[in-house]
């Protein structure tokens, strides 16, 4: 087994961050370990391979995939985003006619990119009209960009959004398409874990971390990820999560 440390990213982070991750990457090799190594995917499936093949050490995970890396691959939850919860939003063009969720009508063409999390909690939110796979015509594109190209296109009519990706479009985009509703779970969020061969630095990292605000380059990095801190995500608060998780998708 090589000696570096791979780190990867859920692949739901806006795209305009993916410098903030090198950067994040070239912190924490200076603060924890310098064999870590940043690797992001192009592909959803590409990623889920890795990790199923334990190539993965270090992630910052979606809760789907925190579910699936602690109960599965033994990772450890470290931190989260302090503030920032998972939530996603149902939006359509600007001049589209509908007001609220049960304005739309069996036959509409939703829109999503291959983001689980964002696709249970966005058909969940079509639920009040009636709406679920079944009766609706799904248009999958490969990333959040494309998928506010399609509304815009006309080539879809609902597109669901992880909220913090719709409020990073360039506003030129933005303020062509409207949210008709936003989700308020508030109890699910990113983890940052790391995998079995760093369970010993577990705490190490969880201090770094914690205490990354306090520091220039590590304010620095915050920043280009758009995040002002990191609050502790302890084994208990990921498994309620967890359970939320398996609870919505019942």
């Amino acid at each position: 087994m090589s000696d570096a440390y791979q780190m990867t990213v859920s692949l739901d982070f806006p795209t305009n961050r993916m410098s903030g991750w090198s950067a994040f990457n070239t912190w924490l090799r200076k603060a924890l370990d310098p064999r870590i190594d940043l690797k992001l995917y192009r592909e959803f499936d590409e990623q889920r391979r890795a990790i199923i093949a334990d190539e993965v050490d270090i992630i910052y995970a979606s809760p789907f995939d925190a579910s699936r890396l602690v109960r599965e691959k033994g990772f450890v939850p470290v931190v989260r985003p302090a503030g920032k919860r998972y939530e996603c939003i149902v939006a359509v063009p600007h001049g589209d006619p509908s007001r609220v969720i049960e304005d739309l009508q069996p036959g509409c063409r939703v829109v999503s990119t291959d983001h689980p999390d964002v696709n249970m909690i966005g058909m969940i939110m079509l639920e009040p009209a009636d709406l679920d796979l079944g009766n609706v015509h799904m248009v999958h594109v490969d990333g959040y960009p494309q998928l506010a190209e399609a509304l815009l296109r006309g080539d879809a009519d609902v597109g669901l959004f992880l909220e913090e990706v719709f409020d990073e479009l360039a506003e030129p985009v933005r303020a062509l398409l409207r949210p008709l509703a936003q989700s308020r779970i508030n109890d699910i969020s990113h983890v940052f874990l790391l995998g079995p061969r760093l369970r010993e630095r577990c705490e190490d990292a969880r201090r770094l971390l914690l205490g990354m605000a306090d520091e220039p380059d590590g304010v620095d990095a915050l920043t280009e990820l758009g995040f002002t801190a990191w609050e502790t995500m302890g084994q208990e608060d990921t498994e309620l999560m967890i359970d939320l998780m398996d609870a919505l998708k019942a």
